[in-house]
């Protein structure tokens, strides 16, 4: 019974984390028609566009404080919707104040999603004594991959944006909603919610390392998700269409490194997997860096998506073995560091790329990849492997 709990439990996880990707994508990859339809000026854009992450650290923020007092999965059963309605209202809304308000309710429960979603990852893998969490990141991928199928086939059919959300959030909604029923935590977060009185027990010195790491990965990614298509069409002289690649490949190749990513853990050891993506990356961004024609440059981008794809969830699931008994609160603090990453990214990119150029702009997020190195062993807290031919979840540590 234990057992299937903990299956049912992975399952439903698994769901939320997909219906993240897709709405996410949803989102990013139809900024120019919200701009159209709001009438946001290019100035002003930035300004929207700034204000989700930050509002989603703060989000993060609020959400270690709640936690104290009620499970995470609560806390995900409630802002899931709450992130599936407010993309609606993105796509309904026809003044700037209504959009603002939208984009403000999505940062704020996204990243109270982000937080609680990772927390009851850390906390299945915990319970399951093998990594998972690569897993739970895979399906975040597809759904990205699935919400930008979906994003184009919105704009290749001129559709409104209302009528390209609306499908997604009638479905995911109730799949979602429904799914947070079967919603599990292993035992070491599940004993009660009194997490909060070891908040204290998190030393931000120790936690250090592994958000900066998380700040780096970001970065990382923003640079493709921002700066891949200009990179390819101004510098790299593709076609338009061409030039819309990149970002695809990226994220496939994520999603396929990801789906391996746990094996390459349990056979390896963290550290290991960590290393070589961090290395991939780097070296994915200085073949971009050096690329001579566009087709290179394309190369480089899968090397990227490919060594990139297994920092993150790593980093969420050390910060939990590091901090065993207040993983909640770990996980939460280092989730902000997504977001700084996110905002840092994509305007240092810019700002080097217009000062200097487009090629040694790309050498900044790779140094910054190649950094993790330094970080690595703080992936190796006991037990880092998670492996040890565990097939099935330990019902041991399930409460």
């Amino acid at each position: 019974m234990k057992d299937a709990r903990l299956r049912h439990g992975r399952a439903s996880l698994a769901l939320s984390f997909f219906a993240q990707g897709v709405t996410f994508a949803l989102l990013v990859t139809r900024i120019p028609a919200i701009q159209d339809r709001y009438g946001i000026s290019d100035g002003l854009l930035p300004v929207f566009l700034a204000a989700v992450p930050i509002l989603a650290g703060v989000g993060s923020v609020v959400t270690e404080k709640v936690v104290a007092r009620v499970r995470p999965g609560v806390v995900l059963r409630w802002a899931q919707p709450v992130v599936l309605l407010a993309l609606l209202g993105v796509g309904a809304g026809s003044r700037l104040w209504a959009v603002a308000v939208a984009l403000g309710v999505f940062g704020l429960s996204v990243g109270a999603l982000d937080a609680s979603m990772n927390m009851m990852g850390v906390s299945l893998q915990r319970a399951y004594g093998r990594s998972i969490m690569l897993g739970f990141h895979a399906t975040y991928s597809l759904g990205g991959i699935a919400g930008a199928s979906m994003a184009w086939a919105g704009a290749h059919w001129d559709l409104t944006l209302l009528m390209s959300y609306l499908p997604a959030v009638v479905v995911l909604l109730p799949a979602a909603f429904v799914g947070s029923r079967w919603y599990a935590e292993g035992a070491a977060e599940a004993a009660g919610p009194g997490e909060g009185a070891r908040v204290a027990s998190v030393s931000f010195r120790l936690l250090l390392p592994l958000c900066l790491v998380m700040s780096f990965a970001y970065i990382g990614d923003s640079t493709v998700s921002n700066w891949s298509a200009k990179y390819l069409q101004d510098v790299l002289g593709s076609s338009e269409q061409l030039s819309t690649v990149p970002y695809n490949v990226y994220m496939v190749t994520t999603l396929l490194g990801r789906a391996v990513g746990d094996f390459g853990v349990r056979r390896f050891g963290a550290v290991a997997v960590v290393r070589s993506g961090s290395v991939l990356a780097a070296a994915g961004f200085g073949v971009v860096a050096v690329a001579s024609g566009a087709w290179t440059g394309m190369l480089g981008f899968t090397m990227l998506g490919l060594g990139l794809c297994v920092i993150v969830p790593q980093t969420f699931a050390a910060a939990g073995r590091m901090f065993p008994g207040a993983s909640d609160t770990a996980v939460a603090r280092l989730n902000v560091f997504n977001y700084v990453g996110f905002l840092v990214g994509s305007p240092l990119v810019g700002a080097l790329g217009d000062a200097w150029s487009y090629r040694g702009a790309m050498l900044v997020p790779m140094a910054l990849v190649l950094a993790t190195l330094v970080y690595a062993r703080s992936f190796g807290a006991e037990p880092a492997r998670y492996g040890g031919g565990h097939e099935r979840p330990r019902t041991a540590d399930v409460g």
